[in-house]
Order: C-alpha cells, then structure tokens, then sequence
C-alpha cells in the first residue's frame, strides 16, 4: 500500500473550496458544509434490513457564518464529494487544531468505489462548546493506493449520498 498525494489526491474529490489550501502533505482536508443534531435512537443488527439511523435535525449558522455548539454529538457533513477508485481506499483524520479545541471526529473508511458526500460523527467535549465557522478545515483524508484492484466495489446504502 501507498499514499496517493498531491495532484492524483486532488483528481478523487470535487467541489474543493481552495484545492492549494486544502492539499497537505500525505492527503487532502475536508471542510464544513452542515451540523445536525441527533432528536431520535438509530439502530443497528446483524443484518442492514435492521439497521434504522436516527433523526436528525440541522443547525443553522448565524449570519456571520458561525454556529455555536454545546457539548454533545452532531452529524458533519462535507462540502467536498469523494470518489474512491477500484484500486484505492481512504482513512481520515481530525485535524489537530479541532483536537486542541475539545473537539473530535469519529470516522469510517472509505471503500474502493464509493462515491459521495461524506458524513462523520463530530463529538464536542469541551465543557465550554465549540464554535465552527462553515467551510471549516476539519479533516484530513488520506488515500491509499491498494497493491491490487479491490475484487468487489462498495455498492451499499451510502453510495451516492448527499449529492
């Protein structure tokens, strides 16, 4: 396996906001583009027909472009679509400066083939709250290159989400 960077890490997403500002070193940096608040229980089994994701409901920024969150879990949704290719999967990492706030991302991986606007767990522990400006730098995604081509490409229920 190896790091797919640069210009090649920059052809697997779109809607960047400033592709030079977003492209670090080993991977590219997602930025904010909605906060929801979880109002309902998900549910997971074995089997997905069980599977039942909670409600949620948005947060609105303020007129600056501003939200202020309390401590807690929130769904983060990405400005930037994300396209894995047959031969790649992705790995994120929160951004230190969100670590340094109180703040956490929780995240999956990204499959060979999944394509989509990606969400992730935003966890708030700082007792005071978090203060998020839309379009923020929040996360680091970093793509790997896999030796072969994946023999089956992800086809499941978050494929094409958010776009």
């Amino acid at each position: 396996m190896s790091i797919i960077a640069g210009t090649q890490a920059q052809a697997l997403v779109e809607d960047m906001i400033d592709r030079e500002a977003q492209t670090q070193m080993c991977g590219l940096e997602l930025t904010l583009q909605k906060v929801e608040r979880f109002v309902s229980a998900g549910a997971l089994a074995f089997e997905n027909k069980e599977r039942a994701l909670p409600d949620v409901q948005p947060l609105d920024f303020d007129s600056s472009g501003w939200i202020s969150l309390s401590p807690g879990a929130y769904l983060a949704t990405f400005n930037e679509i994300v396209s894995i290719p047959s031969d790649a999967a992705a790995l994120a990492r929160a951004r230190s400066s969100l670590l340094r706030c109180g703040a956490a991302l929780e995240t999956a991986l990204w499959d060979p083939g999944y394509r989509g606007r990606s969400q992730s767990l935003l966890v708030v522990y700082n007792p005071a709250g978090l203060r998020l400006k839309k379009n923020a730098r929040l996360m680091q995604l970093i793509f790997l290159r896999l030796e072969k081509e994946a023999e089956k490409l992800y086809s499941g229920r978050y494929q094409g989400e958010n776009i």
